[in-house]
């Protein structure tokens, strides 16, 4: 037999909470559960580790937990114990164990909770209480929030039988969204390899599917029109032209790029104003509009990207910086970005946790180049697919995220009592 809980509410006396349901109360986290710092020695042939990467954002889900982590002493789980990412909170870093395991110091380890645990989950979650913990966070790289601060924040408190309702009303609810949200992305990887797959098919051969064809002798690109020439990048665009002197001016500004600010799909996505007195070492690569960017350090992001605004844009020296010469900077930018292209710079990387590329290796990979007309027809072309994809992606990412906007709000409404579940 179900009936409607009680509608009458009252004000918590926190902001972010505003007003509860009668019968229901706060308390300090310190006081509603315990913080577990028990240590022991992790073996990497039978136990489990989990670090921050290993846990999915906001659904709690494990996505790994395999890792290379060498035996010592860890921070010990046990099975139901509720743990809280504190590097970086906004990352929704929020699980509950299924087994034993150990895990970084990065994790609080929460355990003897007064209530149910999977609304201790939701509640660490909502989006209230992460803002609060994210602005108590220190450290400008590697900001954290930490439990002297975290003990003293208020939890609410009501019938055990309530919590239990709201959790598996939640727990439903966000299935649903986060198996709609993983289909979605799921879309998006398909059309970006798509999207990756088509530019390789075109930049190598071309648009007129009855051109006569002959061997390229490379492997990787296999036949490619006959009239078209091979050619490694050394002969056929300028490398790393222009730098900065260190007699630049100390005033003067220069727009940054480094490494992280260049993505494969969406290209340049900030520049850091900055003096030049106040700049890395590294930032001394000039480059102008039509130049290629193509990172040498890291190789794996992939960062490429062609120059579309060059008003006193410096880019990092871990970029090798190509200038099209009589060649199409969008055609190059795309060969650029074709999927074997970018297996050769990694298969000539070395180092594994950074990998990289010597430049003189670099400018010895050959460009496949079409007369200059037929360049151009090809930019245009794939400028205009691409375009088409990149509006699907995005109107797939804008879904995303109103989806995760109402999952947020969905798990902040029924945690705090603005919204109840019929019991």
């Amino acid at each position: 037999m179900s009936k409607n809980m009680s509608t009458r509410m009252k004000p918590s006396g926190i902001e972010w909470i505003g007003d509860i349901p009668d019968g229901w109360d706060i308390k300090r986290i310190r006081f509603a559960t315990l913080l577990r710092t028990e240590k022991g020695i992790y073996n990497p042939n039978k136990d489990i580790y989990i670090g921050l990467e290993n846990v999915e954002s906001s659904t709690g889900k494990l996505v790994q937990t395999e890792s290379e982590y060498e035996e010592g002493f860890y921070d010990i789980f046990h099975k139901e114990d509720v743990l809280f990412g504190l590097l970086r909170p906004y990352l929704e870093k929020v699980f509950i164990a299924k087994f034993n395991g150990f895990c970084t110091g990065e994790f609080l380890i929460l355990r003897e909770y007064q209530g149910d645990k999977r609304y201790l989950f939701y509640f660490l979650l909502s989006h209230g209480f992460l803002e609060i913990v994210n602005a108590s966070t220190y450290g400008a790289k590697m900001p954290r929030a930490s439990w002297d601060y975290i003990r003293n924040l208020t939890i609410l408190v009501f019938p055990i039988h309530e919590q239990q309702a709201i959790a598996s009303f939640l727990d439903k609810q966000c299935e649903k969204i986060n198996g709609i949200i993983a289909d979605m992305e799921q879309q998006i990887e398909v059309l970006k390899q798509y999207k990756t797959a088509l530019i390789t098919e075109i930049v190598t051969k071309g648009l007129d599917k009855s051109a006569l064809m002959n061997d390229s002798g490379i492997d990787w690109i296999g036949k490619i029109p006959a009239h078209w020439e091979v050619k490694p990048i050394k002969y056929s665009l300028l490398s790393n032209e222009k730098a900065l002197k260190e007699t630049t001016r100390d005033d003067y500004v220069i727009r940054y790029i480094d490494i992280g600010s260049v993505d494969f799909d969406n290209g340049i996505t900030r520049y850091e104003e900055i003096n030049f007195e106040n700049a890395p070492s590294r930032a001394r690569r000039v480059v102008k509009k039509g130049d290629t960017i193509i990172s040498t350090v890291r190789t794996y992001l992939k960062a490429i990207a062609r120059i579309v605004d060059d008003k006193d844009v410096i880019v990092s020296t871990g970029f090798a910086v190509f200038s099209p010469q009589k060649n199409d900077p969008i055609f190059v930018e795309y060969f650029c970005k074709s999927e074997g292209f970018c297996s050769e710079i990694e298969k000539f990387s070395y180092g594994i946790a950074y990998p990289a590329i010597n430049e003189s290796v670099l400018i010895n990979i050959k460009i496949i180049l079409p007369p200059i007309k037929e360049q151009k027809i090809i930019a245009s072309y794939l400028d205009t697919k691409c375009k088409e994809i990149t509006n699907i992606i995005n109107d797939k990412q804008s879904s995303i995220s109103t989806m995760n906007d109402y999952k947020k709000s969905l798990i902040y409404e029924y945690v705090t009592g603005k919204k109840r579940v019929t019991i």
